[in-house]
């Protein structure tokens, strides 16, 4: 089952000439839904909607999407699919689906198409149970990783997907690891990042010429278990742990770190619990990413992790 939790689908769209694409996962009926930014240059859609203070708690979906804000349109895509299915809260006029979104800066060519509501809608309709691919495609077609040299330095990320559980209680994450920094291994050693010399200057030692926003870490946790809103908040936020276990240096101003988690609501649960699974289940997507990439011009595979 897709993220190790029933009822959940991904389904990826994927423009291999344009080397970017989107990635959807829909939420099993009644999830709750929680978000948690600690990047400092983010682009997300409704994460007021899934924070603590928030008096809405289904989430019917999350569009990851590449792009940058342009790729924000692929949650229209996964609302209007949403609603053509019977998704999403009856407001007597008209169902309203609740479609989170989070994007990642991989634009390179001026001309090259954009994820937009199409590519959502796709995403959407080849939505499965079934495990999601890894690697290249998806949200992770256009992801690179160790730009802390300058981007000419970089490696190939990706998209990659992680299962934990323990205690009776499941967390699954999907990850689009697009981190300025590099990947870090179960040891601590580098597996993909920069190719630079190891004499060159790097970030944050030595200031480079970023754009915030130009970097980022963004995923989807799953869940069964059962959460208020508060503690998914909660949850969501720690789960971050797990990229500052498996990227340095993690959460910079320039990444756009952000985290969303679907609960399912059927297994009673401690927050400490699914944080600790969910900072797990982040650490080992990642990983499996960069372990999945194929190269594109200018951000070979980095052969540490093949």
């Amino acid at each position: 089952m897709a993220l190790g939790v029933a009822g959940v689908r991904v389904g990826c769209w994927t423009d291999p000439t344009g080397r970017t694409g989107c990635t959807v996962v829909l939420a099993p009926r009644g999830a709750l839904g929680a978000a948690a930014v600690r990047g400092g240059a983010p682009g997300t859609r409704e994460v007021s909607v899934l924070g603590h203070s928030s008096r809405v708690e289904e989430c019917h979906g999350v569009a990851l999407s590449g792009g940058s804000a342009f790729g924000l349109a692929t949650a229209d895509g996964a609302v209007r699919w949403c609603e053509a299915h019977g998704i999403g809260y009856d407001k007597t006029v008209a169902r309203v689906p609740i479609v989170a979104a989070a994007i990642v800066f991989d634009l390179r060519d001026a001309d090259a198409p954009r994820p937009g509501a199409d590519a959502g809608w796709a995403a959407c309709e080849a939505a499965t149970e079934a495990d999601p691919e890894m690697g290249s495609v998806g949200v992770g077609a256009g992801c690179t990783v160790g730009k802390t040299a300058g981007p000419r330095w970089g490696s190939k990320g990706g998209q990659g997907w992680a299962v934990a559980s323990a205690g009776g209680v499941t967390v699954g994450a999907l990850m689009a690891v697009n981190a300025l920094g590099d990947v870090l291994d179960e040891h601590g050693r580098v597996l993909a990042g920069s190719r630079a010399p190891a004499d060159r200057p790097r970030f944050p030692a030595v200031a480079l010429e970023f754009e915030p926003g130009d970097h980022t870490m963004i995923g989807c946790l799953v869940t069964d278990a059962r959460l208020t809103k508060p503690d998914a908040v909660r949850a969501a936020d720690l789960a971050h742990s797990g990229v500052a276990r498996a990227v340095t240096p993690a959460h910079t101003s320039y990444d756009g770190d952000a985290l969303f988690l679907l609960c399912a609501q059927r297994v009673p649960a401690d927050v400490d619990l699914v944080a600790d699974l969910g900072a797990r289940a982040v650490s080992a997507a990642i990983r499996a990413a960069v372990r999945a990439a194929t190269g594109i011009p200018g951000f070979p595979a980095d052969p540490r992790a093949h």
